[in-house]
């Protein structure tokens, strides 16, 4: 039993090396279906099945070996195995009855395992029932917790709570009912959402137009409250700078810096705005929101830019510029705080049309405005309206080139205005010097206009030497500087002096100046008036500088700049001409006065067989004209006003008495004439010296003197009263003695000279012979003359 059989190793009748191989793959188990597909597919089938034929012999050799070698053992085994079957009968009894017993507790078992089974399926459908029901309560406290909201107007928890049934759990609800519901009911709770929420935005539309007014007005309220404390500072500084410039004190500037409480904030509530914009992001549907609020703010724009028809412009541009002005610092701040909600694209598009419709509806009012005033008003608003603006990011450059463009117009109404009052002013003077009696007075008409000629203060009363029109013209000039450096400020230039000097020039020349010239020409002015007016003229020309400081100062240009003789007004020089003509005009009045008691022809015997012993009446009277005049000139007038017209008035004397000579009335005249106006010249001559002294004339003109202006009248007399007339014809001595008369005068007037009978000189027509040599000479002269022409 225990030998074990040899393996052939040698190949027998014939076997070949193929025999060998299958039979190793058919020992080792291997699988033949290749080799059988490859002898069939070569078509070599028999060579197969005698292989196999061979293999199978060959098997059964080693199988008849074995036996053989081991038969006795297979006996014993097969001895073996028939006492296993009986065994295993047996046990098949045994196995039988066991399952016979089990069998038998088995079927209670079973019974009892079904109805385990029944138990745990019953169990299985309450656990997913409970779940079932948990999700749908879950779902349905979620829906109430919903209408809750929405019946709360939380819209936003309304639609996050609407938003995590469609997410979470809509898609995992087991009843298929609850599940259609809520699916259809979703659409229409985001609808109402939707629809409430757009309703609020409505609402909010209408109460921020409805605030917007305030807004603007608040916000320009600020803007004026900045530019008040900026002016008060450079005021103050102002004053600082020129008292420490008068040497009054030393001043150390400091910067108040004022810092902004949170009602200085302009303030106005977007809550509504974010909550809504947010919800119809939540809705995915921002963007078609965000035409909607672009649409909505665009038509209430063009609405706010419409002006009031049943309301004067000048009574409702605040509110209607406010209007705008709030509106667009509410676009400011919604471009900054909403998100995307509006682009700067748009805001820049809604500038623009504002920006357009504004300087339209601007440029329209101010040409139809015809007050000054009303038009600074409007000017000032809409110049804190642009500054507001440009506070807020917006280019206001076009809204300023409005109120420049009107700058013209402005000045027009104000320089027409200041006409008006002018012409009242001159109107209603006494043209009397003005009295004051206190500081008070001397302060407001005098030192606030610069037109005192002291820095002593006077005594009291003072007699100033203009009328009351001076200050108060005085004052109507600062006012319309005042109104032109209003207008200017805050526009478009920054640097507008040129402009406030140019309109001055303008009011004081054409408005001014024309007035003071109609006045002195227009024939309603005696003597005193016209004296006054020119005194009046002398002194509104040292106010021009006053008034070009002034509106340096009121500018911001240094002083110092305008103080160069080059930097002075026009008009300066143009009331200078005209003072000049207003004292012609005084001359003239003077004058025209003087011949009423001057009429010489009539007042003079030209033919008196007497001789004169003293002056005429009619001088007196002149000269006591004449120290009136001069007197009141004194008082009021410039030293060289005052020898003007005391040169003017004698002048004018002078050549009254050589224009006697030659007049036609006068045919015929003596010595004793020529005696009486010697006489006459001499009192005049008299009182020239003493005016021209008395009046410190002396001290300024050290050459001539009033006297001068008699020269030709007293070469005439002196000629007339010669005893040598002819040597007139003597050049020497015409030059040294006679060089202001005309030969042709002189030639008329010599031959109306006729002696008397009596003699030529009364109480010398004794001395015969001097007479006769006289009358020879003067008998020489006039035939030389006559031969001369």
């Amino acid at each position: 039993m225990d030998a074990k059989p040899k393996r052939r190793t040698a190949v027998e009748n014939g076997d070949g090396g193929e025999d060998l191989v299958l039979a190793t793959l058919i020992g080792n188990g291997e699988d033949l279906g290749p080799i059988v597909r490859h002898a069939f597919e070569m078509g070599r089938p028999e060579s197969l099945f005698h292989q196999l034929k061979s293999v199978v012999r060959k098997k059964e050799v080693e199988i008849e070996e074995l036996c053989k070698s081991h038969y006795e053992e297979f006996i014993l085994a097969v001895d073996e195995l028939r006492g296993v079957l009986v065994d295993a009968e047996e046990l098949k009894s045994e196995l039988a009855s066991e399952n016979f017993r089990l069998q038998e507790v088995g079927s209670a078992l079973l019974v009892k395992l079904e109805e385990l089974l029944e138990s745990y399926w019953i169990k299985k459908n309450v656990t997913e029932a409970i779940k079932t029901s948990k999700i749908c309560i879950q779902v349905l406290e979620l829906c109430v917790k919903s209408n809750n909201h929405m019946l709360e107007s939380q819209f936003y928890p309304a639609l996050k709570t609407v938003d995590l049934i469609e997410r979470t759990y809509l898609q995992n609800i087991p009843v298929k009912a609850l599940k259609t519901a809520i699916g259809k009911t979703i659409p229409v709770i985001k609808s109402h959402i939707e629809k409430k929420v757009t309703s609020q935005f409505n609402e909010w539309l209408v109460q921020v137009r409805s605030s917007a007014k305030d807004i603007g007005q608040t916000a320009i309220g600020h803007t004026l409250s900045a530019r008040q404390r900026d002016e008060e500072m450079l005021e103050h500084q102002r004053k600082a700078e020129e008292q420490n410039i008068s040497g009054l004190g030393d001043f150390v500037y400091t910067l108040d810096v004022e810092e902004n409480d949170e009602d200085s904030v302009v303030k106005f509530d977007l809550t509504p705005l974010f909550r809504v914009y947010h919800i119809h992001d939540c809705l995915g549907i921002q963007e078609q929101f965000r035409e909607y609020y672009y649409k909505n703010r665009l038509l209430q724009l063009n609405s706010d830019l419409q002006i009031s028809t049943t309301q004067p412009f000048v009574e409702s541009y605040q509110t209607y510029l406010a209007q705008i002005a709030g509106y667009f610092i509410v676009e400011d701040r919604v471009l900054r705080t909403a998100g995307d909600l509006l682009s700067a694209n748009h805001v820049e598009t809604m500038w623009e049309v504002a920006v357009a419709k504004m300087t339209s509806v601007l440029e329209e009012q101010f040409s139809h405005m015809d007050s000054a005033t009303h038009l600074l008003l409007v000017k000032d608003y809409v110049t804190l309206l642009g500054e507001t603006f440009r506070q807020y990011g917006y280019e206001v450059g076009q809204i300023l080139e409005v109120v420049d463009r009107s700058r013209d117009k402005y000045h027009e109404l104000l320089l027409g205005e200041c006409h008006e009052q002018i012409v009242n002013t001159l109107g209603s003077d006494t043209y009397e010097q003005m009295v004051m009696r206190k500081d008070a007075d001397y302060e407001n008409n005098v030192l606030s206009f610069h037109l005192q000629t002291s820095d002593i203060m006077p005594a009291f009363p003072y007699y100033a030497p203009f009328s009351s029109m001076v200050p108060d013209t005085c004052r109507i000039v600062r006012s319309f500087i005042k109104g032109s450096v209003d207008y200017l400020s805050y526009g478009v230039h920054t640097n507008f002096y040129d402009i406030v000097r140019k309109y001055l020039d303008k009011l004081l020349i054409d408005v001014l100046n024309e007035v003071m010239l109609s006045t002195i020409h227009g024939g309603a002015v005696g003597v005193s008036q016209a004296m006054q007016i020119a005194a009046n003229i002398s002194v509104l020309e040292r106010a021009c500088d006053f008034f070009l400081r002034h509106a340096a100062q009121l500018c911001g240009i240094p002083i110092r700049s305008v103080e160069r003789p080059q930097a002075s007004l026009t008009a300066k020089v143009v009331l200078k001409t005209s003072r000049d003509a207003a004292y012609l005009a005084l001359l003239n009045l003077v004058n025209t006065k003087l011949d009423e008691f001057m009429n010489i022809t009539e007042n003079i015997n030209w033919t008196s067989e007497e001789t004169p012993q003293n002056g005429n009446d009619y001088i007196n009277e002149a000269v006591i004209y004449l120290d009136t005049i001069l007197s009141t000139a004194q008082q009021i007038l410039p030293l060289d006003a005052l020898h003007k017209v005391g040169s003017g008035a004698l002048e004018h004397i002078s050549n009254s008495i050589v224009g006697a000579f030659l007049s036609d009335s006068v045919r015929r005249f003596n010595a004793n004439a020529v005696l009486s106006l010697n006489n006459d010249l001499k009192i005049i001559e008299d009182f020239a010296d003493e005016r021209f002294h008395s009046t410190g004339l002396s001290e300024i003109y050290k050459e001539g003197s009033f006297r001068g202006c008699l020269l030709e009248a007293r070469q005439l007399i002196n000629l007339l009263s010669s005893s040598q007339p002819e040597n007139f014809m003597n050049p020497v001595i015409r030059q040294k003695n006679y060089d202001a008369l005309d030969y042709k005068n002189v030639a008329s007037i010599c031959d109306k000279f006729k002696d008397s009978h009596d003699g030529i000189f009364g109480s010398l027509s004794t001395r015969n012979t001097k007479q006769s040599a006289r009358k020879k000479s003067m008998d020489m002269l006039k035939k030389r003359l006559k031969d001369f022409n």
